[in-house]
């Protein structure tokens, strides 16, 4: 299974092995990792699973859809590599993706 890097805000570092197909943000809820709320349950109208994908994978992922960057817009404290969990499936590619959790989702 892939493993997804969870960094929160505070530096704690969790790697988990997501199954393929699955989302970031389900990988995050799955395992308790703090820092993603998910109160939409993945389907793109909450933007509290806001995460930040690091460098080194930005162009490894695909780009947002409009609908993914307009939920974008509410996000608390947004940077270029700022990403919604819910729409970054897991795949073998990603093995290894590392991101960051902001400090607060509200």
């Amino acid at each position: 299974m892939p493993v997804v890097t969870y960094i929160s805000h505070d530096g704690a570092i969790n790697e988990i092995e997501v199954t393929s197909g699955n989302s970031v943000m389900q990988g995050a809820v799955d395992n308790m990792i703090d820092g993603i709320v998910a109160e939409c349950g993945g389907s793109c109208s909450c933007a509290t699973c806001h995460c930040y994908v690091d460098d080194a994978w930005k162009d490894k992922i695909p780009p947002a859809s409009e609908m993914e960057k307009d939920m974008l817009e509410c996000v608390l404290e947004p940077q270029e590599n700022s990403r919604l969990s819910c729409q970054i499936k897991v795949t073998g590619d990603l093995d290894g993706l590392v991101v960051r959790l902001p400090a607060s989702q509200f």
